[in-house]
């Protein structure tokens, strides 16, 4: 039989298909076309939190207003639509591990853990508990039939790509999501939602962290950590204390502004960047830009969607070739991947500034995301 739009050798009738519906237009319109289509559609939102007045105003997901928007969308296309409330999940899987990772002194990424977790992993669940054939997200990425695997992708905007925050997908969590979105640009998603007439259609995008409204992320994690908020010391990387801070949430690696220590402490006055953050002496370090360059990361709790693949390329060393990105908003840059099981060592051609513990890597071959972990550490190869 000739498989469907969604690579599934059924009608498009017979085939179930659960919709992760966030309340936005993105996941909008993916459930909207694939009922049009003729498919069997069930959106599914999550409650991930208490939202209160404030909150559901917010530009978030999964926020009091957004599930009213998926249940009306759904309601309106005329496809069943169930809120299943994971607010305990999120918290232990996702808040708690927020509030904790900055008092390590790390730089925590919750929206890869939400999918890691809650999203792909519970969510799922959900899924196949539903009879359904397949998973679909709004997530702007491609799913690719490879030779031997389904592949994850880029998509094809970059400037709406969200592969980097979905690196921890597994390989049987992939045989089964499929993203619609990842080949479109926004304004076609958007055109489409006008065309169905759906009210999201003109919906803002999400841009603050779910659970922190207003991107006041301090305040979040005192509330759930008061002890987030002890006051240490500024220290210089010589040794010198230049100042105190309030709380080392405060500071990120690569932080140059609102250090609070004024100038006159260099003989040209150069600024000061944030170089390392110390949580077991609650010391914040503190020091020249050149002091940031890095070109080693170490890599821990891999994911990896794809088999090792020695490639050496000149001036490389052994090891894979390939491209790594540690912040989202960054274009992938040049590097050598040494996979030691859950672990990786990825050596840079050229030093990169801002590197911190906590951040997600992702390795990219191409287009096509090899995998990705945590960063645990980082240094400087030899000379």
């Amino acid at each position: 039989m000739t498989k469907n739009s969604l690579g599934i050798a059924k009608e498009p009738k017979d085939t179930r298909v659960v919709v992760a519906m966030s309340g936005g237009v993105d996941s909008s319109v993916a459930a909207a076309l694939l009922h049009e289509q003729g498919y069997d559609v069930v959106g599914v939102t999550l409650q991930l939190y208490d939202h209160g007045a404030a909150t559901a105003k917010s530009k978030t997901c999964c926020a009091g207003q957004d599930i009213h928007d998926a249940r009306r969308v759904a309601d309106a296309r005329g496809f069943p639509h169930y809120v299943l409330n994971y607010e305990s999940n999120f918290r232990e899987s996702v808040i708690d591990d927020f509030a904790d990772s900055y008092i390590r002194g790390e730089t925590p990424i919750p929206c890869v853990r939400c999918n890691q977790s809650v999203k792909f992993r519970d969510l799922l669940r959900v899924a196949n508990d539903l009879g359904a054939d397949c998973m679909v997200t709004g997530h702007y990425v491609q799913r690719v039939n490879g030779d031997r695997r389904a592949e994850l992708h880029r998509a094809i905007d970059d400037t709406k790509d969200q592969s980097y925050f979905l690196f921890a997908t597994t390989q049987e969590q992939l045989d089964f999501l499929r993203f619609p979105l990842g080949g479109w640009t926004k304004d076609i998603t958007r055109k489409h939602a006008e065309r169905l007439g759906l009210l999201t259609a003109d919906k803002p995008d999400s841009q603050d962290i779910c659970f922190v409204p207003g991107g006041d992320y301090t305040k979040v994690v005192k509330k759930i950590r008061p002890e987030a908020g002890k006051p240490g010391e500024i220290v210089h990387v010589d040794g010198r204390v230049l100042g105190t801070h309030d709380g080392i949430i405060h500071f990120t690696i690569g932080q140059r502004k609102g250090l609070g220590i004024g100038g006159g402490h260099s003989d040209d006055n150069n600024p000061f960047y944030v170089l390392r953050i110390d949580p077991a002496k609650n010391q914040v370090v503190v020091g020249p830009k050149e002091a940031l360059a890095k070109d080693l990361l170490y890599v821990k709790e891999c994911n990896w969607l794809s088999s090792p693949s020695p490639r050496r390329g000149e001036g490389r060393g052994e090891g894979e070739a390939a491209t790594i990105k540690f912040r989202s908003s960054m274009k992938p840059v040049p590097a050598t991947i040494l996979r030691n099981g859950a672990e990786a060592e990825i050596r840079l051609e050229s030093p990169q500034y801002g590197i911190s513990p906590g951040q997600a890597c992702v390795f990219y071959d191409g287009s096509r995301v090899l995998g990705g972990g945590w960063i645990s550490g980082t240094g400087k190869q030899p000379a």
